[in-house]
This record gives structure tokens, C-alpha cells and sequence, in this order.
């Protein structure tokens, strides 16, 4: 977009500040403001952190999601689901009504930074139709299943860190259980490079300022995440 706009010079690829944020949010012995997430051991429980509110999806999308969650629960019930379920009343009644009953999908209320950031970190997979969480989670290490058939994020899907999952219930409940079952098929995604940084995005900023104000004698090394991007 910038060379179409006629700029040439003085662009640099630093990475996306919101993963250099990730170091000041997950702490290891990190205490939880939702109190239920403290009785979790997740030393030995698979968690998997749920979740979906895209209005996109409301109807028939929203059915199927939920079908594939109530799916996975019941051919795995040794992974637990957490789902903190967002205010919307629409998304309150689903959740309550297909998950409400089901005794390893847990259905929270909306976290905060903090408690998210940290629940994603110890989580062992993230399905979802939210955009952010496409960038944060792969930096730690956690596949990520979108369940919408679009997503502004592609340079995830290329980099391997998420897949698409579409809204058909028995697409996403297949490609969750291969992630779930297969060892292989999960470290290729948990290992992938995430393409939208590497925690140093603040420091490449301060440097390629430092250097267009000649107080810097050379310009930052780029973040390129992708052979040849």
C-alpha cells in the first residue's frame, strides 16, 4: 500500500507491538481475577480456550459452532473447553442452551487482558472467530483454529500458526480432533514462525527513529519472519 501511495524510503518492518506486549502480561505464577480459573490444574488437563461471538456467525454458523464443540467434549471428555461467553445476549442464550450441561465446557465470564492473555498461554489449543487472538496466540506457542470461512489475518494461514475451520460443524469438530490426536500435525503449528513478530517490534521502532534523526548510525535489521517475504 505504501509503494502505491508513491513511498519508497523510510519504511520498516518492526512486527506488531501488541506481541512485545505479551512479556509484560503472562507471568508464570500468574494468579487469576475469574477465581474459577485458579481451581484448574493445567499441569494436567488439556484446555482448550474457546471463543465466539462474531455476529457474522449468528444463525446457522453459530448452530454448527456449537454442534462441534458439544462433538469434541463428548468424544474427548478428558479435554476440558473454557469459553468466557460474551455479553451478547444472543451468544449468553447459545452457550447456556448447547453447553450449559455439558459436564468438561466451561462457560466463564468475559475476561480481562490479563487473565486472557495468561488462560491463553497455559491453554493447549484455541478455536475461535475473533481477530486478535489469531496474532497473540501463535507468539506462545498455541495453534489456532478459526472457525469462519474469511480472515483479515492470511499471513497466519500461510505462516501455518492458524487454520481456517470454516462454520460447518463437522469440518471444524474433524480438524480440532486431528490437533487433539495428533502429535505431529500439532507441533507443525505450535512450532510455525509467528509472522506478526517477535517481542522486539518496540525496540526496532525506537532505533529506526533514532536513525532517520541521524542518532543512530544504522538502520534496524527487519522482522522477516517468512523465507523471502
Amino acid at each position: 500500500n505504501l509503494h502505491r501511495e508513491g513511498i519508497e524510503k523510510s519504511i520498516y518492518i518492526t512486527g506488531n507491538t501488541v506481541i512485545d506486549a505479551l512479556s509484560t502480561t503472562v507471568k508464570k505464577e500468574y494468579a487469576f481475577e475469574c477465581s474459577h480459573l485458579n481451581t484448574i490444574d493445567f499441569s494436567k488437563e488439556r484446555v482448550v480456550l474457546l471463543t465466539a461471538h462474531r455476529r457474522e456467525n449468528y444463525g446457522e454458523a453459530f448452530e454448527n459452532i456449537m454442534a462441534a464443540v458439544r462433538q469434541i467434549a463428548k468424544e474427548e471428555p478428558d479435554i476440558r473447553f473454557i469459553y468466557p461467553v460474551h455479553l451478547s445476549p444472543y451468544v449468553q442464550q447459545m452457550a447456556k442452551s448447547h453447553l450449559g450441561e455439558i459436564e468438561n465446557v466451561d462457560l466463564i465470564e468475559p475476561l480481562g487482558v490479563m487473565d486472557m492473555h495468561n488462560l491463553m498461554e497455559r491453554a493447549y489449543l484455541v478455536m475461535t472467530d475473533s481477530g486478535g487472538i489469531q496474532e497473540e496466540a501463535p507468539s506462545l506457542g498455541k495453534p489456532v483454529l478459526v472457525m469462519r470461512h474469511e480472515t483479515e489475518r492470511p499471513e497466519a494461514v500461510a505462516a501455518g500458526t492458524v487454520r481456517m475451520a470454516g462454520t460447518c460443524a463437522q469440518e471444524i469438530a474433524e480438524k480440532a480432533l486431528l490437533l487433539l490426536r495428533d502429535p505431529e500435525e500439532y507441533a507443525k503449528m505450535a512450532q510455525a514462525v509467528n509472522p506478526y513478530g517477535d517481542g522486539h517490534a518496540c525496540r526496532r521502532i525506537v532505533d529506526a527513529i533514532l536513525y532517520e534523526f541521524g542518532r543512530r548510525a544504522e538502520a534496524p535489521e527487519a522482522f522477516l519472519p517468512i523465507e523471502g517475504q
